[in-house]
């Protein structure tokens, strides 16, 4: 089944849950993703961008090849706007801020990520605080480039990891059974009106 807020011709928004895959994986084991259930679906399906295993929220699928190069293209070209939220470990200090540290494969630790100036490419994530909740704090994360992993490392690199994450939280608590990370916002020019849509899924926690 697929949570479907926004469906045309051309392509689909869908609410991702958590702990599930953005594309198949190898093996018939990890065959079971959005792309998979939307070919189901529609018998064509190509995914545009990719959310982690463990974050929900948006994603967006296109129904034929041309969707998927011209939205290709605006996210290259930075002109998707994406918004997330999230519960970051501890109270972060002031009221807006913007990391850039570069990031690459931590290749002996595959899947992760690590912060690296030499060997790393350019990523950039805004956060701006929301609330404090229990000593955490509710976060508005804007990715600026579009890096695997980027607002995980980035926000533990600030020693506030994003609270539920297997990787980057060296305190995982036992009352978090997923990771605190959503895909809340997207906005974009329509490939083929050229409409400038916004489409936003409610946070689940």
């Amino acid at each position: 089944m697929l949570n479907i807020l926004y469906e045309d011709q051309w392509l689909v928004v869908v609410d991702k849950p958590a702990k599930c895959l953005s594309v198949p994986g190898r093996g018939a084991d990890k065959y079971d993703s959005i792309v998979a259930r939307a070919e189901q679906l529609y018998g064509e399906a190509h995914a545009i961008h990719r959310l982690d295993y463990a974050t929900s929220g948006l994603i967006l699928i296109a129904k034929d090849l041309e969707c998927q190069k011209r939205m290709y293209a605006q996210f290259r070209e930075r002109h998707v706007q994406k918004e997330y939220r999230a519960i970051i470990r501890g109270e972060i200090k002031g009221q807006w801020g913007e990391v850039r540290k570069p990031l690459r494969c931590d290749w002996e630790r595959r899947p992760r990520q690590m912060i690296c100036t030499e060997w790393g490419k350019d990523a950039i994530t805004q956060w701006t605080p929301l609330s404090f909740e229990n000593g955490h704090t509710r976060v508005s994360l804007k990715p600026i480039t579009g890096r695997s992993h980027q607002l995980r490392v980035h926000m533990q690199s600030l020693g506030h990891p994003i609270l539920g994450d297997e990787f980057y939280d060296s305190e995982p608590t036992a009352e978090q059974d997923r990771l605190l990370l959503h895909a809340y916002r997207v906005e974009f020019y329509h490939p083929f009106t050229s409409a400038w849509v916004k489409f936003v899924a409610p946070c689940p926690f």
